[in-house]
Protein backbone atom coordinates (compact mmCIF):
# COMPACT_ATOMS: atom_id res chain seq x y z
CA UNK A 1 0.00 0.00 0.00
CA UNK A 2 1.40 3.42 -1.01
CA UNK A 3 2.25 5.78 1.86
CA UNK A 4 0.70 9.26 1.88
CA UNK A 5 3.89 11.09 0.77
CA UNK A 6 5.41 8.31 -1.34
CA UNK A 7 6.34 9.32 -4.91
CA UNK A 8 5.43 7.18 -7.92
CA UNK A 9 7.63 6.76 -10.99
CA UNK A 10 5.96 8.01 -14.19
CA UNK A 11 7.58 5.15 -16.13
CA UNK A 12 5.96 2.40 -14.05
CA UNK A 13 2.84 4.03 -12.57
CA UNK A 14 -0.69 2.87 -13.43
CA UNK A 15 -2.77 4.88 -15.88
CA UNK A 16 -4.63 7.91 -14.54
CA UNK A 17 -7.08 10.46 -15.91
CA UNK A 18 -4.13 12.71 -16.81
CA UNK A 19 -2.81 10.09 -19.23
CA UNK A 20 -6.17 9.82 -20.99
CA UNK A 21 -6.49 13.59 -21.13
CA UNK A 22 -3.14 13.91 -22.90
CA UNK A 23 -4.08 11.05 -25.23
CA UNK A 24 -7.38 12.67 -26.18
CA UNK A 25 -6.06 16.21 -26.65
CA UNK A 26 -2.97 15.11 -28.59
CA UNK A 27 -4.93 12.69 -30.81
CA UNK A 28 -7.31 15.33 -32.17
CA UNK A 29 -4.70 16.24 -34.79
CA UNK A 30 -4.94 12.74 -36.28
CA UNK A 31 -8.73 13.03 -36.27
CA UNK A 32 -8.65 16.44 -37.96
CA UNK A 33 -6.16 15.35 -40.64
CA UNK A 34 -8.24 12.33 -41.66
CA UNK A 35 -11.46 14.36 -41.53
CA UNK A 36 -10.01 16.99 -43.87
CA UNK A 37 -8.83 14.32 -46.33
CA UNK A 38 -12.32 12.82 -46.37
CA UNK A 39 -13.88 16.26 -46.83
CA UNK A 40 -11.70 16.98 -49.86
CA UNK A 41 -12.95 13.80 -51.53
CA UNK A 42 -16.54 14.99 -51.03
CA UNK A 43 -15.93 18.59 -52.09
CA UNK A 44 -14.20 17.88 -55.42
CA UNK A 45 -17.23 16.29 -57.20
CA UNK A 46 -19.49 18.99 -55.74
CA UNK A 47 -17.27 21.73 -57.18
CA UNK A 48 -17.43 19.99 -60.55
CA UNK A 49 -21.23 19.91 -60.46
CA UNK A 50 -21.94 23.49 -59.47
CA UNK A 51 -18.99 25.68 -60.40
CA UNK A 52 -16.20 24.06 -62.40
CA UNK A 53 -17.44 21.27 -64.72
CA UNK A 54 -14.28 21.84 -66.78
CA UNK A 55 -12.05 20.71 -63.86
CA UNK A 56 -9.35 18.48 -65.35
CA UNK A 57 -7.97 15.30 -63.80
CA UNK A 58 -4.69 17.05 -63.05
CA UNK A 59 -6.49 19.94 -61.35
CA UNK A 60 -8.41 17.47 -59.18
CA UNK A 61 -5.09 15.94 -58.16
CA UNK A 62 -3.64 19.37 -57.34
CA UNK A 63 -6.62 20.23 -55.14
CA UNK A 64 -6.35 16.93 -53.28
CA UNK A 65 -2.55 17.03 -53.13
CA UNK A 66 -2.22 20.60 -51.83
CA UNK A 67 -3.23 19.58 -48.31
CA UNK A 68 -0.79 16.66 -48.28
CA UNK A 69 2.10 18.78 -49.56
CA UNK A 70 1.37 21.25 -46.77
CA UNK A 71 1.23 18.37 -44.29
CA UNK A 72 4.61 17.04 -45.41
CA UNK A 73 6.28 20.44 -45.16
CA UNK A 74 4.50 21.36 -41.94
CA UNK A 75 5.76 18.27 -40.15
CA UNK A 76 9.34 19.16 -41.08
CA UNK A 77 9.09 22.89 -40.30
CA UNK A 78 7.17 22.65 -37.04
CA UNK A 79 9.26 19.68 -35.93
CA UNK A 80 12.41 21.79 -36.31
CA UNK A 81 10.90 24.91 -34.71
CA UNK A 82 9.44 23.01 -31.77
CA UNK A 83 12.81 21.38 -31.04
CA UNK A 84 14.28 24.88 -30.80
CA UNK A 85 11.51 26.96 -29.20
CA UNK A 86 9.33 24.46 -27.35
CA UNK A 87 6.19 22.48 -28.11
CA UNK A 88 3.39 24.34 -26.36
CA UNK A 89 3.21 27.48 -28.54
CA UNK A 90 3.08 25.40 -31.75
CA UNK A 91 0.67 22.92 -30.13
CA UNK A 92 -1.78 25.84 -29.92
CA UNK A 93 -0.69 27.62 -33.09
CA UNK A 94 -1.35 24.66 -35.42
CA UNK A 95 -5.13 24.39 -34.80
CA UNK A 96 -5.35 28.20 -34.92
CA UNK A 97 -3.71 28.12 -38.36
CA UNK A 98 -6.15 25.47 -39.57
CA UNK A 99 -9.06 27.51 -38.20
CA UNK A 100 -7.91 30.68 -39.95
CA UNK A 101 -7.53 29.11 -43.38
CA UNK A 102 -10.71 27.04 -43.14
CA UNK A 103 -12.58 30.32 -42.63
CA UNK A 104 -10.67 31.98 -45.50
CA UNK A 105 -11.67 29.10 -47.81
CA UNK A 106 -15.28 29.34 -46.67
CA UNK A 107 -15.66 33.09 -47.17
CA UNK A 108 -13.72 33.32 -50.44
CA UNK A 109 -15.52 30.52 -52.33
CA UNK A 110 -12.82 30.78 -55.06
CA UNK A 111 -10.93 27.74 -56.35
CA UNK A 112 -7.33 29.14 -56.29
CA UNK A 113 -7.91 30.42 -52.76
CA UNK A 114 -9.22 26.97 -51.80
CA UNK A 115 -5.99 25.34 -53.02
CA UNK A 116 -3.84 27.80 -51.02
CA UNK A 117 -6.08 27.40 -47.96
CA UNK A 118 -5.89 23.61 -48.14
CA UNK A 119 -2.09 23.85 -48.30
CA UNK A 120 -1.95 25.91 -45.10
CA UNK A 121 -4.53 23.72 -43.37
CA UNK A 122 -2.31 20.77 -44.23
CA UNK A 123 0.70 22.75 -43.02
CA UNK A 124 -0.93 23.12 -39.61
CA UNK A 125 -1.95 19.47 -39.48
CA UNK A 126 1.63 18.50 -40.38
CA UNK A 127 2.72 20.29 -37.22
CA UNK A 128 0.20 18.21 -35.29
CA UNK A 129 1.68 15.02 -36.71
CA UNK A 130 5.15 15.98 -35.46
CA UNK A 131 4.04 17.16 -32.00
CA UNK A 132 1.23 14.81 -30.96
CA UNK A 133 3.16 11.52 -30.68
CA UNK A 134 5.92 13.21 -28.69
CA UNK A 135 3.50 14.43 -26.03
CA UNK A 136 1.90 10.98 -25.79
CA UNK A 137 5.13 8.96 -25.67
CA UNK A 138 6.65 11.29 -23.04
CA UNK A 139 3.71 11.12 -20.64
CA UNK A 140 2.73 7.45 -20.89
CA UNK A 141 4.21 4.73 -18.65
CA UNK A 142 6.68 2.56 -20.56
CA UNK A 143 4.40 -0.48 -20.88
CA UNK A 144 1.67 1.67 -22.48
CA UNK A 145 3.74 3.86 -24.83
CA UNK A 146 3.52 1.74 -27.98
CA UNK A 147 -0.16 0.95 -27.58
CA UNK A 148 -1.15 4.55 -26.82
CA UNK A 149 0.74 5.91 -29.83
CA UNK A 150 -1.23 3.35 -31.86
CA UNK A 151 -4.49 4.45 -30.22
CA UNK A 152 -3.64 8.03 -31.17
CA UNK A 153 -3.17 6.96 -34.80
CA UNK A 154 -6.54 5.20 -34.71
CA UNK A 155 -8.26 8.55 -34.17
CA UNK A 156 -7.75 8.99 -37.92
CA UNK A 157 -10.42 6.34 -38.45
CA UNK A 158 -12.83 8.31 -36.26
CA UNK A 159 -12.10 11.38 -38.37
CA UNK A 160 -12.82 9.48 -41.61
CA UNK A 161 -16.10 8.09 -40.33
CA UNK A 162 -17.23 11.26 -38.57
CA UNK A 163 -16.63 13.55 -41.55
CA UNK A 164 -18.26 11.19 -44.07
CA UNK A 165 -21.33 10.88 -41.83
CA UNK A 166 -21.59 14.63 -41.20
CA UNK A 167 -21.19 15.44 -44.92
CA UNK A 168 -23.89 12.94 -45.85
CA UNK A 169 -26.31 14.37 -43.28
CA UNK A 170 -25.64 18.00 -44.26
CA UNK A 171 -25.93 17.35 -48.00
CA UNK A 172 -29.23 15.53 -47.48
CA UNK A 173 -30.49 18.50 -45.44
CA UNK A 174 -29.35 21.15 -47.93
CA UNK A 175 -30.29 19.14 -51.04
CA UNK A 176 -28.00 21.28 -53.22
CA UNK A 177 -24.36 21.41 -54.27
CA UNK A 178 -24.41 25.22 -54.02
CA UNK A 179 -23.41 25.12 -50.36
CA UNK A 180 -20.29 22.98 -50.81
CA UNK A 181 -18.09 25.61 -49.14
CA UNK A 182 -20.17 25.43 -45.94
CA UNK A 183 -18.77 21.94 -45.40
CA UNK A 184 -15.45 23.64 -44.59
CA UNK A 185 -17.03 24.98 -41.41
CA UNK A 186 -16.88 21.43 -40.01
CA UNK A 187 -13.08 21.80 -40.08
CA UNK A 188 -13.45 25.18 -38.34
CA UNK A 189 -15.52 23.62 -35.56
CA UNK A 190 -13.00 20.81 -35.01
CA UNK A 191 -10.16 23.36 -34.91
CA UNK A 192 -11.96 25.43 -32.28
CA UNK A 193 -12.46 22.32 -30.13
CA UNK A 194 -8.77 21.51 -30.42
CA UNK A 195 -7.72 25.06 -29.56
CA UNK A 196 -9.98 25.26 -26.51
CA UNK A 197 -8.73 21.90 -25.23
CA UNK A 198 -5.17 23.26 -25.23
CA UNK A 199 -5.70 26.51 -23.34
CA UNK A 200 -4.96 24.80 -20.03
CA UNK A 201 -2.05 22.68 -21.19
CA UNK A 202 1.66 22.67 -20.45
CA UNK A 203 5.03 22.52 -22.14
CA UNK A 204 6.52 19.18 -23.14
CA UNK A 205 8.41 17.83 -20.11
CA UNK A 206 10.86 16.07 -22.43
CA UNK A 207 11.69 19.35 -24.16
CA UNK A 208 12.20 21.08 -20.80
CA UNK A 209 14.54 18.36 -19.56
CA UNK A 210 16.44 18.33 -22.86
CA UNK A 211 17.00 22.08 -22.41
CA UNK A 212 18.18 21.57 -18.82
CA UNK A 213 15.03 22.96 -17.19
CA UNK A 214 14.61 20.06 -14.81
CA UNK A 215 12.62 21.88 -12.11
CA UNK A 216 10.12 23.21 -14.65
CA UNK A 217 9.74 19.71 -16.08
CA UNK A 218 8.98 18.32 -12.62
CA UNK A 219 6.28 20.96 -12.11
CA UNK A 220 4.77 20.21 -15.54
CA UNK A 221 4.62 16.46 -14.88
CA UNK A 222 2.79 17.14 -11.63
CA UNK A 223 0.30 19.32 -13.52
CA UNK A 224 -0.30 16.51 -16.00
CA UNK A 225 -0.36 13.50 -13.66
CA UNK A 226 -0.44 14.57 -10.01
CA UNK A 227 1.74 15.94 -7.24
CA UNK A 228 3.04 12.50 -6.27
CA UNK A 229 4.66 11.71 -9.65
CA UNK A 230 8.43 11.58 -10.23
CA UNK A 231 10.09 12.20 -13.63
CA UNK A 232 11.57 8.72 -13.97
CA UNK A 233 13.99 8.08 -16.85
CA UNK A 234 12.99 11.36 -18.50
CA UNK A 235 15.76 12.94 -16.41
CA UNK A 236 18.30 11.27 -18.70
CA UNK A 237 17.21 13.19 -21.82
CA UNK A 238 20.19 15.62 -21.76
CA UNK A 239 22.56 12.64 -22.08
CA UNK A 240 20.79 11.54 -25.26
CA UNK A 241 21.10 15.06 -26.71
CA UNK A 242 24.88 14.77 -26.71
CA UNK A 243 24.92 11.87 -29.15
CA UNK A 244 26.03 12.61 -32.71
CA UNK A 245 23.17 13.03 -35.13
CA UNK A 246 23.07 10.74 -38.15
CA UNK A 247 22.82 12.42 -41.55
CA UNK A 248 20.30 11.43 -44.20
CA UNK A 249 23.17 10.32 -46.42
CA UNK A 250 24.27 7.75 -43.84
CA UNK A 251 20.83 6.12 -44.01
CA UNK A 252 21.60 5.10 -47.60
CA UNK A 253 24.97 3.47 -46.95
CA UNK A 254 25.52 -0.28 -47.13
CA UNK A 255 24.77 -0.82 -43.44
CA UNK A 256 21.48 1.10 -43.37
CA UNK A 257 19.94 0.89 -46.86
CA UNK A 258 17.75 -2.12 -46.01
CA UNK A 259 16.43 -0.38 -42.91
CA UNK A 260 15.66 2.70 -44.97
CA UNK A 261 13.79 0.71 -47.61
CA UNK A 262 11.79 -1.26 -45.01
CA UNK A 263 10.93 1.85 -43.00
CA UNK A 264 9.94 4.07 -45.92
CA UNK A 265 8.79 2.26 -49.08
CA UNK A 266 5.95 0.26 -47.43
CA UNK A 267 4.89 3.52 -45.75
CA UNK A 268 4.70 5.15 -49.20
CA UNK A 269 2.69 2.17 -50.51
CA UNK A 270 0.32 2.47 -47.57
CA UNK A 271 0.04 6.21 -48.25
CA UNK A 272 -1.21 5.55 -51.78
CA UNK A 273 -4.00 3.41 -50.34
CA UNK A 274 -4.92 5.52 -47.33
CA UNK A 275 -4.85 8.88 -49.11
CA UNK A 276 -4.97 8.13 -52.84
CA UNK A 277 -7.83 5.65 -52.65
CA UNK A 278 -9.19 7.15 -49.42
CA UNK A 279 -9.56 10.73 -50.65
CA UNK A 280 -11.15 9.65 -53.93
CA UNK A 281 -13.43 6.98 -52.44
CA UNK A 282 -16.64 8.90 -53.33
CA UNK A 283 -15.32 9.46 -56.87
CA UNK A 284 -14.31 5.79 -57.27
CA UNK A 285 -17.74 4.69 -56.05
CA UNK A 286 -19.29 6.78 -58.82
CA UNK A 287 -16.84 5.61 -61.49
CA UNK A 288 -17.26 1.93 -60.57
CA UNK A 289 -21.04 2.29 -60.65
CA UNK A 290 -21.53 1.22 -57.03
CA UNK A 291 -24.04 4.06 -56.54
CA UNK A 292 -26.63 3.33 -59.24
CA UNK A 293 -29.92 4.01 -57.47
CA UNK A 294 -30.00 7.81 -57.51
CA UNK A 295 -30.78 10.04 -60.47
CA UNK A 296 -29.02 13.33 -61.09
CA UNK A 297 -25.40 14.27 -60.39
CA UNK A 298 -25.95 15.72 -56.92
CA UNK A 299 -28.00 12.77 -55.69
CA UNK A 300 -25.34 10.38 -56.97
CA UNK A 301 -22.66 12.27 -55.02
CA UNK A 302 -24.81 12.10 -51.87
CA UNK A 303 -25.30 8.38 -52.44
CA UNK A 304 -21.55 7.86 -52.89
CA UNK A 305 -20.88 9.72 -49.63
CA UNK A 306 -23.36 7.43 -47.86
CA UNK A 307 -21.53 4.33 -49.16
CA UNK A 308 -18.24 5.98 -48.14
CA UNK A 309 -19.60 6.28 -44.58
CA UNK A 310 -20.33 2.53 -44.48
CA UNK A 311 -16.89 1.70 -45.88
CA UNK A 312 -15.21 4.02 -43.35
CA UNK A 313 -16.70 2.02 -40.48
CA UNK A 314 -14.27 -0.72 -41.49
CA UNK A 315 -11.35 1.69 -41.17
CA UNK A 316 -12.21 2.01 -37.48
CA UNK A 317 -12.76 -1.74 -37.08
CA UNK A 318 -9.39 -2.34 -38.75
CA UNK A 319 -7.62 -0.05 -36.30
CA UNK A 320 -9.29 -1.80 -33.37
CA UNK A 321 -8.04 -5.17 -34.65
CA UNK A 322 -4.57 -3.71 -35.20
CA UNK A 323 -4.44 -2.30 -31.66
CA UNK A 324 -5.48 -5.69 -30.28
CA UNK A 325 -2.57 -7.30 -32.17
CA UNK A 326 0.09 -4.62 -31.59
CA UNK A 327 1.55 -6.29 -28.47
CA UNK A 328 0.63 -9.83 -29.49
CA UNK A 329 1.83 -10.38 -33.07
CA UNK A 330 5.22 -9.94 -34.69
CA UNK A 331 4.89 -6.55 -36.43
CA UNK A 332 6.43 -7.78 -39.69
CA UNK A 333 3.74 -10.46 -39.86
CA UNK A 334 0.96 -7.97 -39.12
CA UNK A 335 2.15 -5.48 -41.73
CA UNK A 336 2.83 -7.95 -44.56
CA UNK A 337 -0.37 -9.93 -43.99
CA UNK A 338 -2.34 -6.69 -43.87
CA UNK A 339 -0.95 -5.62 -47.25
CA UNK A 340 -1.70 -8.99 -48.89
CA UNK A 341 -5.26 -9.24 -47.53
CA UNK A 342 -5.94 -5.61 -48.50
CA UNK A 343 -4.78 -6.46 -52.05
CA UNK A 344 -7.20 -9.41 -52.06
CA UNK A 345 -10.01 -6.99 -51.23
CA UNK A 346 -9.08 -4.84 -54.23
CA UNK A 347 -8.85 -7.93 -56.46
CA UNK A 348 -12.38 -8.89 -55.39
CA UNK A 349 -13.53 -5.34 -56.15
CA UNK A 350 -11.89 -5.46 -59.60
CA UNK A 351 -13.40 -8.85 -60.51
CA UNK A 352 -16.84 -7.70 -59.36
CA UNK A 353 -16.50 -4.58 -61.50
CA UNK A 354 -15.25 -6.39 -64.64
CA UNK A 355 -17.85 -9.17 -64.50
CA UNK A 356 -20.72 -6.91 -63.40
CA UNK A 357 -21.36 -8.77 -60.18
CA UNK A 358 -23.86 -7.30 -57.69
CA UNK A 359 -22.74 -4.02 -56.13
CA UNK A 360 -22.71 -5.49 -52.63
CA UNK A 361 -19.86 -7.85 -53.60
CA UNK A 362 -17.78 -4.94 -54.90
CA UNK A 363 -18.53 -2.91 -51.77
CA UNK A 364 -17.51 -5.92 -49.65
CA UNK A 365 -14.17 -5.92 -51.50
CA UNK A 366 -13.78 -2.21 -50.74
CA UNK A 367 -14.57 -2.87 -47.07
CA UNK A 368 -12.07 -5.73 -46.97
CA UNK A 369 -9.39 -3.45 -48.41
CA UNK A 370 -9.97 -0.77 -45.76
CA UNK A 371 -10.25 -3.31 -42.94
CA UNK A 372 -6.89 -4.99 -43.53
CA UNK A 373 -5.04 -1.90 -44.73
CA UNK A 374 -5.81 -0.20 -41.41
CA UNK A 375 -5.39 -3.29 -39.22
CA UNK A 376 -1.88 -3.77 -40.62
CA UNK A 377 0.05 -1.23 -42.72
CA UNK A 378 -1.66 2.03 -41.69
CA UNK A 379 -0.86 1.35 -38.05
CA UNK A 380 2.39 -0.61 -38.37
CA UNK A 381 4.18 1.70 -40.82
CA UNK A 382 3.72 4.40 -38.16
CA UNK A 383 5.25 2.19 -35.44
CA UNK A 384 7.88 0.04 -37.22
CA UNK A 385 10.44 2.78 -38.08
CA UNK A 386 10.75 3.67 -34.38
CA UNK A 387 11.75 0.05 -33.70
CA UNK A 388 14.20 -0.71 -36.50
CA UNK A 389 16.51 2.29 -36.00
CA UNK A 390 18.99 2.66 -33.15
CA UNK A 391 18.67 5.59 -30.72
CA UNK A 392 21.32 7.52 -32.66
CA UNK A 393 19.56 6.98 -35.99
CA UNK A 394 15.97 7.20 -34.84
CA UNK A 395 15.18 10.89 -35.23
CA UNK A 396 16.63 11.14 -38.72
CA UNK A 397 15.42 7.69 -39.79
CA UNK A 398 11.83 8.15 -38.68
CA UNK A 399 11.76 11.62 -40.21
CA UNK A 400 12.97 10.28 -43.57
CA UNK A 401 10.47 7.40 -43.44
CA UNK A 402 7.61 9.78 -42.73
CA UNK A 403 8.65 12.12 -45.55
CA UNK A 404 8.82 9.28 -48.09
CA UNK A 405 5.52 7.94 -46.76
CA UNK A 406 3.84 11.29 -47.32
CA UNK A 407 5.42 11.47 -50.79
CA UNK A 408 3.56 8.25 -51.58
CA UNK A 409 0.35 9.84 -50.34
CA UNK A 410 0.89 12.92 -52.53
CA UNK A 411 1.68 10.73 -55.56
CA UNK A 412 -1.50 8.76 -54.94
CA UNK A 413 -3.85 11.74 -54.85
CA UNK A 414 -2.16 13.41 -57.84
CA UNK A 415 -2.05 10.34 -60.09
CA UNK A 416 -5.34 8.60 -59.30
CA UNK A 417 -7.43 11.24 -61.17
CA UNK A 418 -5.04 10.90 -64.11
CA UNK A 419 -5.31 7.11 -64.01
CA UNK A 420 -9.09 7.46 -64.00
CA UNK A 421 -8.81 9.56 -67.15
CA UNK A 422 -6.38 7.20 -68.91
CA UNK A 423 -7.93 3.84 -68.01
CA UNK A 424 -10.96 4.34 -65.79
CA UNK A 425 -11.62 2.33 -62.65
CA UNK A 426 -9.80 -0.74 -64.00
CA UNK A 427 -6.46 1.05 -64.27
CA UNK A 428 -6.85 2.65 -60.82
CA UNK A 429 -7.56 -0.73 -59.23
CA UNK A 430 -4.69 -2.48 -61.05
CA UNK A 431 -2.30 0.27 -59.96
CA UNK A 432 -3.54 0.11 -56.35
CA UNK A 433 -3.28 -3.69 -56.27
CA UNK A 434 0.30 -3.52 -57.57
CA UNK A 435 1.37 -0.89 -55.03
CA UNK A 436 -0.29 -2.79 -52.16
CA UNK A 437 1.40 -6.06 -53.14
CA UNK A 438 4.75 -4.24 -53.41
CA UNK A 439 4.40 -3.00 -49.83
CA UNK A 440 3.66 -6.53 -48.64
CA UNK A 441 6.56 -8.13 -50.51
CA UNK A 442 9.12 -5.59 -49.28
CA UNK A 443 7.88 -6.06 -45.71
CA UNK A 444 7.99 -9.85 -46.01
CA UNK A 445 11.41 -10.17 -47.67
CA UNK A 446 13.30 -7.47 -45.75
CA UNK A 447 11.41 -7.56 -42.47
CA UNK A 448 12.83 -10.74 -40.98
CA UNK A 449 16.35 -9.72 -41.95
CA UNK A 450 16.20 -6.12 -40.68
CA UNK A 451 13.93 -6.68 -37.68
CA UNK A 452 14.16 -10.34 -36.58
CA UNK A 453 11.47 -11.73 -34.32
CA UNK A 454 13.97 -12.08 -31.45
CA UNK A 455 14.58 -8.29 -31.58
CA UNK A 456 10.84 -7.57 -31.58
CA UNK A 457 10.40 -9.36 -28.26
CA UNK A 458 13.16 -7.45 -26.44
Amino acid sequence: MKMANEMVNMDTMPLRWGHFRVLLVASLGQLLGAALATLIGVVIPLIQIIRHPELTSFQQGVIAGSELIGLMLGSLVFGHLSDKYGYLFFFRFCPALVLLFSLIAYFSNILPVLVVALFFMGFGIGGEYSLDPDYISEIMPKRWKLLMVGVSKSFAAIGNFLMAGVCFWLLKEWNTAEDWNKLLLTVSVLSVIMLLSRIRFWESPGWLVAHEKLQEAEVVVKHFLGNDVDLGDLKNTPIRRLKRKVTWGELFNKQNIQKTILGSVPWACEGVGVYGVGVFTPVLILVLGLESVSEGSFDKVVGSVAITSYINVFILIGFIIGLFLVNRWYHIKTQSLGFFLAAMGLILLLIAYLFHWPAWIAIAGFMMFELFLNAGPHLMTFILPTQIYTVEERGTGVGLSAAIGKFGAVAGVVFIPLLLKWGGGTLVLLFSIGVTLLGGMITLFLGRKVFPKKDATK
